[in-house]
């Protein structure tokens, strides 16, 4: 029977040890060959929460919200969602499953479907920004927490879904945190007016269970304990000064050359499993962004890992088979580490996150039931910018509420400013190409530049160079790959990532759709470049920089020293004025993706934000 806890609520399940030879999901690239129906049953049966399936539906059915803590390998993603549909549980709507990455998203969906025995897009589905394989039978829904948001834009009581699932919760995404204040509000309304039930399960290897339960109003906590494969845990005698040297001696001290190695990012920290993995290697350091609102920098900065984090690293080591962690680091140094991550909602821009609740008709976003507050100082810049592109209404004593042109932002899955640039470009002309540029700017990088071959890449680069920066750049790159239809070979030659090139092709036409929707006029500038300019301009005004007379480039906004990145065709030039993407701060901080503008044209844009500016440079 399970073992009453103390608070918050809990029940621990003994799960089974689990098989060798088992699996979770994979990468589409390293699955496997479909199996028979016997052998994915066997494979599903060994998995260690297996033997607690009967308790945990027991507890599940009796409860509105639980969390869910199991261990890594434990089967918990791919197999909690069946035994719900299985049980009947979720049968009088979709169950959903949401994930912080797309590439989680899709590979546990391809898993499922696999166990199932089912066409992917049918019983078992998928939904990540701009690909939806989905159909009306779909029953098992695996999306990223992005789209959920975006769904509950059009229905804020998630009428579709029975029971919504929110995995990998210790990662703490803004989405994840919004999600939360979003279904939790979903809940309580569905309550009120007597619709059906809204289910909710939390879950993760590793997280603050305490926190997460009483958000949800004192949800009971389920922990299922077993791991499929034991995992040995090393630590260094001594603290490494230098982690990448250190990492480099354990590679070749463990593998002596003959084996392959993998160099991950924080992909490495989600629930997919990448096959033949054995061996972890944990430096114990994180690149992540920090927003600072007064300077508008988004800082890249290396740092200490939490506990969670390296916990979840140390459990790639064991999906397939026993394996081993090596932490670069003491296990007096481990003590020392967070807990757990700070959330991204208090280290970034909040812009987005506004635009999506404004549009959710919350009444007063400024008191939202986050899990985590943001800081009042992250909350009144993403304010001001909301305000500044035209999605935000401001009175005083009255609500917040977006203007039109807000709601119409809000349709587009991206970020404020490239949504208002989209909004903009019929009244200079140029929505085609606007739609091209934004949709390269939307993917990984569309070029690749191997550094054995630097001489030839800058020499294939020089007929597609633009003067004019780099957003002419790659839009001469795309007409260029239109031209030849995507042809794979010209991609080789050309150093062009064929793969997400299409994606970018598949990305412009759903923003496309969604100009057509809203009955946008399609326009397209052709051989003028400086009506995209224009529009760059006015989108992206906020994100300019001025050269000034020692050579250097400070920003209009915050008057903050900047440079030109390295990877721009605009390095080794000096334009008096330019609007860039984003700013990034390694060593120095770096404008990325630049397009040259006219100052006029920024004043055109925006007159008073631009005299305030000045005035405050003068004084």
């Amino acid at each position: 029977m399970p073992e009453e806890r103390g608070p918050p609520p809990a029940k621990r399940f003994r799960a089974g040890p689990g098989v060798p030879g088992s699996r979770g999901a994979m990468l589409p690239g390293g699955r496997q060959p479909p199996l028979g129906a016997e052998a994915l049953e066997r494979q599903r049966r060994s998995l260690p929460i297996f033997t607690a399936r009967g308790p945990l539906l027991a507890c599940l059915r009796s409860v509105e919200c639980a969390v869910l803590i199991g261990e890594t390998g434990s089967g918990k993603t791919t197999q909690i969602p069946q035994y719900l549909y299985e049980a009947g549980l979720g049968r009088q709507g979709v169950i959903a499953v949401t994930q912080p990455r797309r590439v989680a998203a899709i590979s546990l969906a391809a898993r499922v479907s696999d166990e199932k025995r089912t066409e992917l897009g049918k019983l078992v589905g998928y939904t990540v920004r701009f690909d939806d394989v989905t159909s009306e039978d779909t029953r098992i829904l695996f999306l990223t927490d992005g789209m959920l948001l975006r769904e509950a834009m059009a229905d804020a009581l998630l009428r579709k879904y029975s029971f919504v699932i929110l995995d990998e919760a210790h990662e703490r995404t803004i989405h994840t945190d919004v999600l939360l204040g979003v279904v939790k509000a979903a809940q309580r309304r569905r309550k009120e007016l007597r619709k059906p039930l809204l289910r909710v399960l939390v879950m993760s290897a590793t997280m603050d269970v305490d926190l997460f339960s009483r958000y949800l109003g004192g949800a009971p906590v389920l922990y299922v304990e077993g791991r499929q494969h034991p995992i040995q845990v090393y630590y260094t005698r001594q603290p490494q000064s230098d982690y990448l040297h250190a990492a480099l001696v354990s590679i070749f001290q463990i593998h002596q050359g003959s084996r392959k190695v993998i160099i991950s990012t924080n992909i490495a920290e989600t629930s997919i499993t990448i096959t033949g993995i054995k061996h972890v290697i944990d430096t114990g350091m994180v690149k992540a962004k920090k927003y600072n609102p007064e300077s508008g920098l988004e800082v890249l900065a290396v740092q200490r890992v939490s506990k969670t984090q390296a916990w979840q690293r140390t459990g790639r080591a064991g999906r397939e088979d026993s394996g081993a962690c090596y932490r670069l680091y003491t296990e007096d140094e481990f003590e020392k580490f967070d807990k757990m991550t700070v959330p991204e909602i208090q280290r970034c821009n909040l812009a987005s996150v506004i635009l999506q609740l404004l549009a959710l008709r919350v009444p007063n976003v400024l008191t939202f039931d986050f899990m985590s507050k943001p800081s009042p100082d992250h909350l009144q810049a993403a304010l001001e910018q909301l305000e500044l592109l035209g999605a935000l209404q401001r009175k005083k004593d009255e609500p917040l509420v977006l203007t039109p042109t807000g709601r119409k932002m809000a349709a587009f899955p991206l970020e404020p400013k490239f949504a208002k640039t989209i909004l903009l470009s019929p009244k200079f002309h140029c929505t085609e190409e606007i739609l091209t540029i934004v949709s390269l700017l939307s993917v990984d990088s569309v070029l690749y530049n191997p550094p054995s071959r630097r001489d030839e890449v800058h020499s294939v680069r020089k007929k597609f160079i633009s003067s004019e920066g780099d957003h002419l750049t790659l839009l001469n790159v795309y007409r260029a790959f239109r031209n030849v239809g995507g042809n794979k070979e010209w991609c080789r030659e050309n150093f062009v990532n064929s793969k997400n090139m299409m994606l970018v092709a598949e990305v412009r036409a759903q923003l496309r759709d969604i100009c057509v929707k809203m009955a946008m006029p399609i326009e397209s500038s052709r051989a003028d470049t400086g009506n995209v300019r224009r529009c760059l301009a006015h989108g992206l005004f906020m994100n300019t920089a001025e050269l000034q007379p020692d050579g250097t480039y400070v920003t209009v906004d915050t008057r903050q020293p900047v440079s030109i990145h390295p990877s721009s065709v605009l390095f080794h030039c000096k334009p008096a004025c330019v609007t860039y993407n984003e700013l990034l701060s390694t060593n120095k901080c770096y404008m990325r993706d630049l397009c040259v503008v006219d100052a006029d044209w920024l004043y055109d844009a925006a007159p008073e934000y631009f005299r305030r500016k000045v005035r405050a440079a003068r004084s």
